[in-house]
């Protein structure tokens, strides 16, 4: 993470960097990466409410027939409780059908095979929470893509701060491509291009598995500004 760390600080030139309070996210869209990049460092909202969070277990891939969510399953929570308490359910054997939706999507990826090992075992794992799984897949994106990104799980104490933290929440990397934060979509590699053109906004798995550490170049072009 180092040197490619150096390096994005060396290209990216912005005035002031900002803290960014975000969502928790099952395997974030690349707008949602690119967002981390620009930042001082990231908090994770552990305290937002799980019903206001689609990105907390959806993410979008693509594959042979075009672009899958991917939804983990919940158990029965009111619309008040924090995603730090949002427990796993393991109905439908999710764990076995995501896993074999990302490997025929990405078994012919160029980095497939890099880091299929780990991102197996993280599904195998059988995390109670929510929470957990969602950050051990983040750590283990960033660590093998190398990028230069700082996050810190917060709560409800962040509240306190929101003059220095710019709150991205329910913002960026939802249901719907935003367009309410000064990010563009800068094309890659996509293995399914020949038959879909590409596609923007998927889940950062995506961009990882075609590009491995060139991702932190592909997210760096993606920033113009100040986050808006």
């Amino acid at each position: 993470m180092g040197e490619n760390a150096n390096i994005y600080n060396k290209v990216i030139k912005t005035e002031q960097k900002q803290s960014l309070l975000l969502s928790c996210a099952y395997g974030g869209s690349v707008r949602y990466y690119a967002a981390m990049m620009h930042a001082e460092a990231v908090h994770i909202d552990a305290d937002e409410a799980v019903k206001t969070g689609w990105c907390h277990n959806h993410c979008r891939i693509e594959g042979a027939n075009g672009p899958l969510t991917l939804a983990i399953p919940t158990e029965k929570a009111s619309w008040r409780t924090p995603m730090r308490e949002l427990r796993i359910s393991e109905h439908g054997d999710w764990r076995r059908i995501h896993w074999g939706a990302i490997f025929s999507a990405y078994g012919k990826t160029p980095y497939f095979d890099y880091i299929a090992d780990d991102l197996h075992a993280i599904y195998d794992r059988g995390d109670h929470w929510l929470i957990d799984f969602d950050m051990a897949l983040h750590e283990l994106i960033t660590d093998f893509a190398a990028l230069p990104v700082t996050v810190r799980r917060s709560d409800a104490i962040i509240e306190n701060n929101r003059l220095e933290i710019k709150d991205l929440r329910q913002r960026i990397g939802g249901k719907k491509i935003d367009n309410k934060t000064d990010i563009s979509d800068v094309p890659y590699y996509q293995v399914w291009a020949s038959r879909y053109g590409f596609i923007p906004d998927l889940s950062i798995i995506d961009l990882v598995m075609n590009m491995g550490r060139e991702s932190w170049e592909i997210l760096a072009q993606m920033l113009n500004s100040k986050l808006i």
